[in-house]
């Protein structure tokens, strides 16, 4: 049972992704991964922008320590960054909109709410946007479980989880880095 140690060799973070997903039939989900990293879409621009702000945010932390002055330029520079993104939003009527999911996420699969119960053995493409690492992973999957979300959220009754298939080590990797960024700044959030 592969899968099964594939799950306990990776760490597992809770993160907020944008994630977009389908059903697929079962021929469908024999394509092997990839990843794009040009993905600076105005679709992707809040949730990219909200990454780069929390690694801001212990940056800025740390200069404030040693360069008081330094860290207030930058603290202003990224206000007009973010008046003006928020500019391109409106523009392209995009404020408010976003598709994040709160997901447990591992190299080897995700756990991610749901608003339709899914079938365990249905298979899906997802695409993942990882603002933090700027890449979108497009992979192909596996439901092993769909039960009732135990926190009732009323958006998402549902938590779906699947294992990935046919997923490129190199994409696997990616996942890896990312998950080790994102732990390595939630413990950073924690000690601050």
């Amino acid at each position: 049972m592969p899968e099964a140690e594939d799950r306990r060799r990776f760490f597992r973070i809770n993160d907020e992704v944008d994630l977009y997903y389908r059903k697929i039939a079962r021929q469908e989900a024999d394509g092997a991964s990839h990843i794009d990293v040009d993905v600076l879409t105005s679709e992707a621009l809040p949730q990219m922008l909200d990454a780069l702000e929390q690694e801001l945010t212990g940056a800025l932390k740390r200069i404030d320590a040693t360069a008081p002055e330094v860290a207030e330029y930058l603290k202003l520079l990224n206000y007009k960054v973010n008046i003006l993104a928020e500019c391109l939003l409106r523009q392209s009527n995009r404020v408010g909109e976003n598709n994040s999911y709160h997901v447990n996420l591992s190299a080897s699969g995700l756990a991610f709410g749901s608003e339709q119960a899914l079938q365990e053995g249905d298979f899906l493409e997802l695409k993942i946007l990882l603002p933090a690492s700027r890449a979108l992973v497009t992979t192909c999957c596996r439901v092993v479980q769909c039960r009732q979300n135990p926190s009732h959220d009323q958006r998402y009754p549902y938590v779906v989880s699947v294992d990935y298939i046919n997923m490129k080590e190199e994409d696997r990797e990616l996942l890896i880095k990312h998950v080790i960024k994102r732990q390595m700044a939630q413990i950073r959030e924690q000690k601050a």
